[in-house]
């Protein structure tokens, strides 16, 4: 059978043996814009989807969720790498999210939350008028110019 040893993934496995840690855990994650919205996937592997919180407090997002381990009597663990415990992850949105619009999916392992853009956030044409019968539209470069 190969064996695997990587010194700091066993340090991590040490260190978190002996001071015990029971704060919550980072999820690693992805966050991009496509077109008018966000979108976050956060790795949560094992997580049952029904322990899953996502709460907006004004512009702070942050998404709880919790992994239980296995706690068979008479098991002798030969090893113990999947973390256990309560994940935790948040993000200041900013402005120009549309917060009342978020929407979450878990599949496979991966939470998606999708984030849209306040519709005031978007860019827009602006109309001007001149004084006389007809108008212009203007985009924004031209306007500055």
């Amino acid at each position: 059978m190969a064996m695997f040893f990587d010194p700091f993934r066993e340090f991590d496995r040490v260190a978190e043996q002996l001071f015990d840690r029971q704060g919550p855990r980072l999820m690693p994650m992805d966050l991009y814009r496509d077109g008018d919205h966000y979108v976050l996937s956060a790795d949560l592997p094992g997580i049952d989807p029904g322990s899953v919180d996502i709460d907006v407090d004004g512009q702070l997002l942050t998404i709880r969720a919790q992994r239980t381990g296995r706690s068979e009597e008479g098991v002798k663990w030969i090893t113990r790498e999947r973390p256990t415990g309560a994940y935790m992850r948040q993000l200041n949105l900013g402005q120009g999210i549309d917060t009342e619009r978020i929407t979450a999916t878990y599949e496979n392992g991966v939470m998606s939350v999708l984030i849209p853009i306040s519709e005031k956030a978007k860019p827009r044409k602006i109309e001007v008028q001149r004084s006389g019968d007809s108008s212009q539209t203007l985009t924004a470069p031209e306007l500055t110019s």
